[in-house]
């Protein structure tokens, strides 16, 4: 019996050194391919001539330097020396350093005192923008259904969700930004909360709130209707209440979907959330079965819909594939951040999960998911990749970072 025991342990703790390869294999090398776009903005798509109406044939430099490679390589280069030097004991002083950020904690009351604090400086930093007229694309055709919307005129597969929040937030408050600014508000208290359940850390929170708040992405979208946050609150939420109330997991998963369709892809990214986290068998596997037994029967309900109704017959086209690896280089350009420390985060939250810390795994999945997401949507679709799309990415790049600093 000793002999079993001792060989089945050997197949587990194989197992588990084995799984963490495969993710970040996958993950790195999406991030790695997403990159050649920032080194490289033409590379990709320089294959093919481009015609503009009223201009010449212009072609590409196949080798024209973006903005950002400087910067990635030197901070990664710092980035990777110290920590090689840090593993060797080169440098005593930066390793106690080192050591005493990763172990460094703040009472509930600091906790609670800075997120108040970061709280107010946003609210009255965004509060100004409730007043202003949003001049984004969609705006006039979202403001157009918003007219003629109302609960008894749900008959079809539509963000109704969203639709009966915006619509509330006019009745409620007189517009129809208010709703979607309490929701980003919310969605930073969101991100505190969950990275601060996964690591055990408030520190940890704090930094992933901090991070989120700086993002250019993130603040440029809190108070559009046209692009709102309600399918990412909701969406990550369920997330959330994996560890505090898992039966709930489902519903806000299921809420997040009316809210905007896309979440229906998330489905594998949430499997592995929740088969990942530390919680007991049974409870991972009835969320697990709720959440994908609800999301098939909507998304077959959908897709019967959806092709009865369109006449366009989707066709996979490779080039449209190819060009979604490029929306990340210019849709976030602005997030220095997430440009600067992605390729250094990966690595890290592979050590991390090397160490027993399973949702580093976790945030792997979930950033290289993010990126996958945009060219599955061109390539597959008709539909162009929006930056607003992008903050999911965001949200788990500043989760990511806090799991590095995971009580562990």
């Amino acid at each position: 019996m000793t002999k079993d025991k001792n060989v089945k342990k050997i197949k587990s703790d194989t197992k588990s050194q084995i799984i963490p390869w495969i993710v970040f294999l996958f993950s790195i090398s999406i991030v790695l391919i997403s990159f050649i776009s920032v080194f490289f903005p033409a590379l990709i798509l320089s294959s093919d001539t481009v015609q503009i109406p009223g201009i010449d044939i212009m072609t590409h430099d196949l080798f024209e330097v973006g903005v950002w490679p400087m910067g990635i390589i030197v901070s990664n280069g710092i980035i990777f020396s110290l920590t090689y030097l840090h593993y060797k004991k080169k440098i005593k002083l930066f390793s106690r350093l080192f050591e005493k950020i990763l172990l460094f904690e703040i009472s509930k009351k600091t906790s609670l005192t800075i997120m108040i604090i970061l709280l107010i400086i946003y609210i009255s930093i965004t509060a100004g923008e409730l007043s202003t007229q949003e001049n984004l694309e969609d705006y006039v055709g979202v403001k157009e259904r918003l007219d003629t919307w109302s609960i008894d005129t749900i008959s079809s597969f539509e963000p109704h969700v969203r639709y009966f929040l915006l619509s509330s937030s006019m009745i409620v408050f007189g517009s129809y930004k208010v709703i979607p600014f309490l929701a980003s508000i919310a969605l930073l208290i969101t991100t505190y909360l969950i990275t601060n359940i996964i690591t055990r850390k408030r520190f940890a929170g704090i930094v992933a709130t901090i991070i989120l708040l700086q993002s250019s992405v993130f603040l440029t979208y809190d108070t559009t209707i046209s692009y709102t946050n309600f399918w990412i609150l909701f969406y990550l939420i369920s997330l959330y209440m994996v560890y505090r109330l898992w039966p709930l997991s489902p519903v806000a998963y299921i809420l997040s979907i009316p809210s905007k369709a896309l979440t229906i892809v998330f489905l594998p990214m949430s499997l592995y959330f929740i088969l990942r986290s530390n919680i007991s068998k049974k409870q991972k596997m009835i969320i697990a079965g709720i959440t994908t037994g609800i999301i098939l029967i909507g998304g077959i309900a959908y897709a019967e819909n959806f092709f009865t109704t369109q006449e366009i017959e989707e066709k996979f086209d490779v080039k449209e594939f190819q060009m979604g690896f490029t929306s990340f280089s210019y849709q976030l350009r602005h997030d220095g951040l997430v440009m600067l420390f992605m390729i250094p985060l990966i690595v890290g939250l592979f050590i991390a999960s090397r160490k027993g810390i399973k949702q580093g795994e976790s945030m792997m999945v979930f950033i290289s998911g993010m990126l996958l997401i945009a060219p599955i949507l061109t390539g597959f679709t008709d539909q162009t990749n929006q930056p607003y799309r992008f903050i999911p990415l965001v949200i788990f790049f500043a989760i990511g970072v806090g799991v590095l600093l995971s009580k562990r």
